[in-house]
């Protein structure tokens, strides 16, 4: 199976199987001396950097509006050298975006902070794909979604509406797995509450909230996977 999906192009995604593996990812195995020499370097440049476990996917495909993968767990340092070099490397990522949809229709996306390694980067709260996101082996993508968006911005997402299905785009960067959350608030209203959350945090995630209100509303520092969502969301998909 490999990595067997379309690429650049959105796709609708009924369901999600995509499961974790206990086993050692090989390039985590085949790349540990290179891995230890890299993480000094990225210790060096960002201290606040931690070695927590994430996971990456050794197997991806979409079959009949399914996603289905494998994955395994490996310390953030193993993935850090991986994106440097992802080119025929075995491995990919994937991970997921709550789409936060106000009540007057923007979007509510969030601005990295200048600690952390994609620092300035405007997208939707997210995180990548931890051993605690799975249930009995499978991914469980709408925790993920909530638990990311609850760390970053303080938002519970519990008890919003949520799109009927997930939808996904894979680029060279990785799969970006996304789900509309509709909120009642408007965006300035939302906005305000993550901005008095991350004041009182002692350090916070996030730089602040950032608002998108129509499909041209592209501000500095857009990751590339997400003008592709913001047109998608604003041309009024289901």
């Amino acid at each position: 199976m490999r990595f067997d999906l379309p690429r650049n192009v959105i796709l609708p995604v009924d369901a999600i199987d995509v499961r974790l593996d206990p086993g050692p990812h090989p390039f985590a195995v085949g790349n540990a001396e290179a891995i230890a020499e890299n993480w000094r370097h990225e210790v060096a440049a960002k201290p606040a950097l931690f070695d927590g476990t994430v996971v990456l996917l050794s197997a991806l495909a979409y079959r009949d509006s399914r996603l289905v993968g494998r994955c395994h767990a490996v310390n953030y340092s193993t993935f850090m050298l991986w994106r440097k070099r992802p080119e025929n490397s075995g491995a990919e990522h994937a991970y997921a975006h709550a789409m936060l949809v106000a009540g007057d229709n923007a979007l509510v996306a969030i601005r990295m902070g200048t600690h952390t390694v994609t620092a300035g980067r405007v997208y939707f709260a997210a995180g990548s794909f931890e051993p605690v996101d799975f249930r009995d082996g499978l991914v469980d993508v709408d925790f993920n979604m909530m638990r990311e968006v609850r760390e970053e911005t303080g938002l519970d997402l519990s008890g919003a509406e949520r799109g009927k299905r997930y939808h996904a785009i894979s680029m060279a960067s990785g799969t970006v797995i996304f789900r509309r959350y509709l909120l009642s608030e408007p965006a300035d209203d939302i906005a305000s509450r993550i901005s008095a959350f991350v004041a009182a945090e002692a350090d916070p995630e996030i730089a602040g909230p950032v608002i998108i209100r129509h499909a041209a509303d592209l501000p500095d520092g857009l990751a590339p996977h997400m003008k592709p969502l913001i047109e998608w969301h604003f041309a009024r998909h289901e």
